[in-house]
């Protein structure tokens, strides 16, 4: 081939290559914000499919985090960082307390900002549309056990620190309905059918958001609670 001819081919198949860039930047442009990865996240917006990825951004700058929290309707109130613990294992930064979200907590909620952000989001998408497909009443408040605390896995004297010694765990215990029912995970986990569907609703619900979600179905240890972090390790049980 002349290599007049093969300039002429060069140029085409980078005039192409540039034309599908421009294709390709103009459709991501187009996508509706949650489902762009580059967007970031508005816990306001429904959840698309690229939630996750802002979720993540989130869970890693505390600065964005604090940024998005305040971007939103919930309310929080910044609790002072702090270290405790034989060698200052345990304690908190860029921690809050939880004062208003789409429901009240029957204690507490001190957690980090990656986990009030995903709890709110939880709330609003996964607990309120659960409990109006499954039960006769609206969720009135959340029954919470358990989310800082300065401890290893399981309470045990030995092994990896949990996810609760730096506040960014949380453990769900039940729901109380409108009417006064309580939806226990202890109870209701393998209760009557429509509770057993909501509680594995929001279960699953709280998959789509947080990093860590552990249920009766993991081990006996959580017969009685849902447990949900924003720690490293991505399971779903």
């Amino acid at each position: 081939m002349h290599t007049a001819k093969r300039w002429a081919l060069l140029i085409a198949i980078l005039g192409l290559a540039a034309l599908m860039a421009l294709r390709g930047y103009e459709w991501v442009q187009s996508l509706p914000p949650e489902r762009s990865p580059f967007k970031e996240l508005d816990l306001e917006r429904p959840m698309g499919w690229a939630t996750a990825m802002q979720f993540d951004r989130v869970r890693r700058d505390a600065q964005l985090c604090t940024e998005t929290l305040l971007a939103s309707q919930i309310g929080v109130e910044p609790i002072e960082d702090r270290r405790e613990g034989d060698d200052g294992q345990c304690g908190f930064s860029n921690a809050v307390v939880l004062t208003e979200s789409a429901f009240p907590y029957s204690g507490s909620v001190r957690v980090s900002c990656p986990l009030a952000a995903a709890l709110y989001v939880w709330e609003r998408e996964a607990v309120a549309p659960a409990a109006a497909q499954w039960l006769e009443s609206p969720v009135e408040r959340i029954e919470m056990i358990g989310t800082y605390a300065c401890r290893n896995v399981y309470g045990r004297s030995e092994g990896r620190l949990s996810e609760h010694a730096t506040a960014n765990a949380i453990d769900i215990a039940g729901f109380r309905l409108a009417n006064g029912r309580v939806i226990s995970v202890l109870r209701g986990w393998d209760g009557e059918a429509a509770d057993a569907a909501f509680l594995r609703q929001v279960r699953t619900g709280g998959c789509e958001l947080f990093q860590g979600v552990l249920s009766p179905d993991y081990n006996l240890a959580h017969a009685d609670h849902l447990h949900f972090d924003m720690g490293p390790y991505d399971i779903c049980r």
